[in-house]
């Protein structure tokens, strides 16, 4: 069974390149996508127990990804959330674990490190 997955991505080019790579290297199924934090926070509400993965960027078309991984602080215990961005500086890994993030990935360096962590969740 596929891993029903939430995309925060304001980046419709990245959306449209991810999307079928995380369908095809990991075994994910993207069951809603938003491009702002007000969106994601709108599909984390919709999709309450039904997401096994939340995908977020940190910078989005209005706001930040961080007010996301905030939001999914009372999250299942099964549930993972997953930073994917171009700005994984050591201070904003810091600062994304700290608001409990499961993993953060930089996406021009560690996609295939992100891919990896997608498929071990089958596991």
């Amino acid at each position: 069974m596929p891993i029903a997955t939430i995309l925060v991505e304001d980046s419709q080019t990245i959306r449209e390149t991810l999307v079928p790579a995380m369908e095809e290297l990991a075994d994910v199924r993207v069951i809603a996508t938003a491009q702002t934090p007000t969106e994601a926070l709108q599909c984390l509400e919709a999709f309450q127990g039904q997401w096994t993965l939340i995908v977020v960027d940190l910078f989005l078309r209005e706001g930040s990804g961080l007010a996301v991984v905030r939001a999914c602080q009372t999250r299942a215990a099964h549930q993972r959330v997953v930073v994917l961005t171009n700005y994984a500086t050591p201070d904003m890994r810091q600062r994304c674990t700290d608001l409990g993030a499961d993993r953060i990935f930089d996406k021009s360096t560690e996609l295939e490190d992100f891919f990896s962590y997608c498929g071990d969740m089958k596991s």
